[in-house]
């Protein structure tokens, strides 16, 4: 299993209920494929580079997992399919990114 880390940027026209049931939707279909959820994070409404389909703000989030690559396809596909994400990044962590992201998750719970 490789670990993985997706960013994804929902619309901001959303409510705080709305964006949470988008972002455990996502989280749901990660586990249901087989994958092992590290970490999980909210990075609340930011404002964009550039305007996506008319929005300069969005709902940033952030999950970290491990899961086969044969997950990652189907995972972005569903990532495309939804309306509510205006722009989503899934990156594979090598082994000093994944200790990098650990060090960083001790120290926001240490915080």
């Amino acid at each position: 299993m490789n670990q993985y880390e997706t960013v994804f940027i929902l619309t901001p026209v959303l409510s705080d209920v709305q964006m949470k049931e988008a972002a455990e939707k996502f989280k749901n279909l990660l586990v249901e494929a087989g994958a092992e959820i590290i970490n999980e994070e909210s990075w609340g409404l930011k404002k964009l580079a550039y305007a996506i389909d008319k929005k300069t703000s969005g709902f940033y989030q952030m999950i970290e997992f491990k899961a086969e690559p044969t997950v990652i396809a189907k995972f972005e596909l569903q990532m495309r399919r939804d309306e509510r994400v205006l722009r989503y990044l899934t990156v594979k962590n090598e082994k000093y990114a994944a200790a990098y992201a650990e060090k960083r998750r001790n120290q926001k719970k240490e915080a």
